[in-house]
């Protein structure tokens, strides 16, 4: 790494010269603060692997997020040539269609008032948290099937506008419920509207400050609005899928004389049996995390109705929903690729007929989540995107301590009399993974965010400072 070379203001790249194995440069989006908190861990020699990838074009590129993950690190990105490259699990990740929903509340903080604590306990009623919950659906296998092939659009009553602000409108075109294995199956037919543990959260904020007013007010944001950000993903089906793929594509690696540097990297060739096999399972996850997500947002209204009244419930409106642990087939500089985004957030520019209608002359939104007491942000992807990172950037601020390490440093009743003193209202049944997300575990998100802006990537559009938070 200590080649690594300056190529534009916040763009760094190693050359693919640096090691023989090495098919296309590693490519880093940081400045020199960030790049020093990256080199404490091993993710810039993930990335370079990445790099040696069969079919992977233009540079593997990592985002100011970027830290150590499985095969990939979290916060890379790589784009490789659908006819004759290879598609890899550990690109996507374990929870596939880890994404974020952004709901915004016809009211103000000030219209809220009082009523913010009672908001927050209800959202925690109505959406189970926790590693291996269960939610109040069971799908028969019908149901599951229907969800797997078409995502939220299958969930009686979603609405047509939430389906429309989605990303691909929740659905990926070629998913098959058969690649699914019954494991799989099993483990995730009763977890629709459940949020997990780890960093996943439903979080109520509010709208503190508005960089974009013009964009704003095409996303239908506006300065001290309440909104609610849910982050979640595809649960125990999604880390199931991963694994049986993961082992099918480690075995095949000699058959198809692919020699990796790390077995995480285990991959096939995206028209082979095996990356035909995953890419199904992986779209029918993916749509299973919207669907979830879908179910979660629809619960989040029904606390919304309960504590608010109908009428605010009814007037919730979705800004988007984004994946952010994805591989998705794609045009970029003129050919076909299958972009792998783990821990990367797709963000596409002004007049990408993949935006929806009402938000094509501005841009795609993008949210990059901090911590629990740290703001969020709602930003808007740039052409820059286009050009350097295949339309991708961060996905939030990234960790900087290991959850081991985080405990070490505090407890989780701890963290949450800290929290509640600066007047945010904290739900969460697990002291350990309250703990475990400590707000000084995760890079600084205004830091990260400047970064992106910096490099082109997206612009600010508003920030969003958290009221409550309901935890894993």
């Amino acid at each position: 790494m200590s080649e690594l070379q300056r190529v534009g203001e916040v763009v760094w790249e190693l050359p693919s010269s640096s090691r023989a194995d090495m098919r296309v440069p590693a490519r880093v989006i940081a400045d020199e603060a960030i790049l020093d908190e990256i080199r404490g861990d091993l993710s810039l020699d993930q990335l370079a692997n990445v790099a040696t990838l069969p079919g992977i074009v233009d540079a593997a590129i990592a985002m100011p997020d970027i830290h150590q993950g499985y095969g990939f690190p979290v916060g890379g990105i790589a784009a490789t040539l659908v006819a004759d490259g290879v598609v890899s699990p550990g690109g996507v990740g374990y929870d596939i269609n880890c994404g974020v929903r952004l709901l915004a509340l016809p009211l103000s903080e000030t219209e809220l008032g009082a009523r913010r604590e009672a908001l927050v306990h209800e959202i925690s009623r109505a959406v189970p948290a926790g590693a291996g919950k269960h939610g109040a659906l069971d799908l028969g296998e019908a149901e599951l099937d229907a969800v797997l092939r078409d995502g939220p659009g299958a969930l009686p009553g979603t609405p047509a506008d939430d389906v429309e602000r989605t990303e691909s409108h929740g659905r990926l075109d070629g998913a098959d419920p058969q690649a699914v294995s019954e494991r799989a199956r099993r483990r995730g037919h009763a977890q629709l509207g459940t949020m997990g543990s780890g960093n996943h959260f439903v979080e109520l904020q509010v709208v503190d400050h508005v960089a974009d007013v013009g964009t704003a007010e095409v996303f239908g944001l506006a300065d001290g609005q309440v909104t609610v950000l849910v982050h979640s993903g595809s649960r125990g089906l999604g880390h199931q899928v991963c694994t049986d793929h993961v082992r099918a594509m480690d075995s095949a690696l000699r058959r198809y004389e692919i020699v990796l540097p790390d077995r995480q990297l285990a991959c096939a060739p995206v028209t082979s049996p095996e990356g035909s096999r995953y890419l199904a399972a992986m779209r029918a996850a993916a749509n299973f995390a919207w669907a979830n997500r879908q179910e979660i947002a629809n619960r989040v209204r029904m606390a919304i109705a309960a504590v608010l009244g109908s009428e605010v419930a009814d007037g919730t409106r979705q800004v988007y929903d984004v994946a952010h642990n994805i591989a998705k087939t794609e045009r970029h500089h003129g050919v076909e690729v299958c972009v792998h985004r783990k821990g990367a957030t797709r963000a596409f520019a002004a007049g990408s007929v993949d935006v929806p209608e009402e938000y094509r002359a501005v841009g795609q939104p993008v949210f990059v989540p901090g911590s629990m007491g740290t703001a969020s942000f709602v930003l808007v992807g740039r052409p820059g995107a286009m050009e350097l990172t295949f339309g991708t950037v961060c996905h939030g601020a990234g960790r900087r301590l290991s959850r081991t390490a985080a405990r070490k440093r505090i407890g989780g009743h701890e963290l949450r009399r800290q929290l509640e003193a600066r007047g945010i209202v904290v739900r969460s049944p697990s002291a350990k993974g309250l703990a475990e997300e400590a707000p000084f575990a995760y890079k600084d998100v205004d830091h990260v965010v400047a970064v992106v802006e910096r490099a082109g990537l997206a612009s600010r559009v508003a920030r969003l400072t958290p009221l409550g938070v309901v935890k894993g």
